[in-house]
């Protein structure tokens, strides 16, 4: 088979697309290398290294004028290039499909991830949920197949949009397998060193918006002031969230216990945004907490299982579906239950070793090599 992708988010993001785009790629080019892979993007970056992988290969915009508006050319004008590159499927990675395949012979899939400004409405502006719901629903009505990365995520689609049902694939990801590696204590020790990290810390891997809820964390260690002397290290930025988390702790005398990575020179190197410093983070934490009120899949969950991290996190939307039993949950409004539960893993050794070993194994069903065999089987499925 030779396959495309809209990879523009490969090569561009550094956060959950992004790194649902490169994993994806890499697992499909390593476990089925018989087929040709196609990365059709606006511009090449070296965010995104394919040097090594022999079936994979980058189509960008030739002409001047696919050069010049880019973002017309991933809408449109990038069928062309689809079809003089013989890809009999073109799958579109983020949400989204351009508009034209319909009229041509080449079969589409679509990847969808979550509908959050559906559920959320009062957490996007007017225009970004319109272009989000015109985006999907269009993709979702000329797709011939479409990818789910959680049973919440189907059922949205089948609620809001009343997507057929027998359309939908659920498709669970699996992470960068960058996660299932051991980092030595000398790995440890330079990424350490690197980022000045503490001897304990808390960890939160997201973006820094009001429906990830970090300032649930922050609460929660305002009411451990007294019992805990463990700071929060983020990974990941925002603009008026971070503002409003930084004074809260800033009123609290605390603001010392709050560590943003993403704020270090240190982050503007390529080892931080490929994620490839972020397994000897993970493994050197005390807990990652993840308080998000709801997300389509929730990947850091599985990025701290994979790295023996005992995890916490909210029980909302498709969360339970990643953790399984493996992690403590807790209502992300709550936060005074959220900070028994960190005093809770903190101080009772034999529940944090428990929470690593069932995490551990709750990460094999998501096994990297199930996920691309999942996905490829849905290709095979519109041959």
């Amino acid at each position: 088979m030779i396959i495309g992708y809209d990879s523009k988010r490969a090569f561009q993001n550094t956060t959950g697309l992004g790194n649902y785009s490169r994993s994806l790629i890499r697992l499909l080019a390593r476990n089925f290398p018989h087929n040709n892979y196609i990365l059709f993007a606006p511009k090449q970056t070296g965010l995104f290294d394919i040097s090594a992988m022999e079936n994979v290969r980058t189509i960008t915009p030739s002409g001047f004028f696919d050069k010049r508006f880019g973002a017309l050319w991933r809408r449109n004008g990038v069928i062309k290039d689809v079809l003089k590159s013989s890809a009999g499927i073109y799958h579109g990675l983020s949400n989204e499909l351009p508009h034209g395949f319909e009229k041509t012979n080449i079969k589409t899939v679509v990847t969808i991830h979550d509908l959050i400004f559906e559920r959320f409405p009062e957490t996007y502006n007017f225009d970004e949920r319109y272009v989000h719901r015109w985006k999907i629903k269009h993709a979702c009505k000329v797709a011939d197949a479409i990818i789910a990365i959680s049973k919440q995520t189907k059922s949205d689609l089948v609620e809001f949009y009343k997507v057929p049902g027998d359309k939908i694939f659920t498709c669970y990801q699996s992470c960068n397998p960058i996660f299932e590696h051991r980092c030595t204590a000398e790995e440890k020790a330079l990424i350490k060193k690197k980022y000045n990290l503490p001897d304990k810390y808390f960890l939160f891997v997201s973006s820094i918006a009001p429906r990830k809820n970090l300032i649930a964390i922050c609460q929660a260690l305002v009411l451990l002031k007294q019992k805990l002397d463990i700071p929060l290290v983020v990974i990941g930025n925002g603009k008026k969230e971070k503002e409003i988390v930084k004074e809260f702790m800033r009123t609290s005398g605390m603001a010392d216990k709050l560590i943003f990575l993403n704020e270090l020179p240190q982050s503007n190197d390529n080892a931080f945004a490929s994620a490839t410093d972020f397994p000897a983070i993970y493994q050197q934490a005390t807990a990652l907490i993840y308080p998000s009120i709801f997300e389509g899949f929730g990947l850091p969950v599985l990025e701290a299982m994979w790295s023996g991290l005992p995890v916490i996190c909210s029980n909302t939307s498709s969360l339970p579906e990643a953790g399984g039993d493996a992690v403590l949950y807790f209502d992300p409004h709550d936060h005074e239950r959220l900070a028994q539960l960190m005093l809770n893993v903190t101080t009772d050794e034999a529940l944090a070793e428990e929470l690593r070993r069932k995490g551990y194994q709750q990460a094999q069903l998501f096994d990297t090599k199930k996920y691309a065999n999942n996905i490829m089987e849905v290709y095979k499925s519109l041959q």
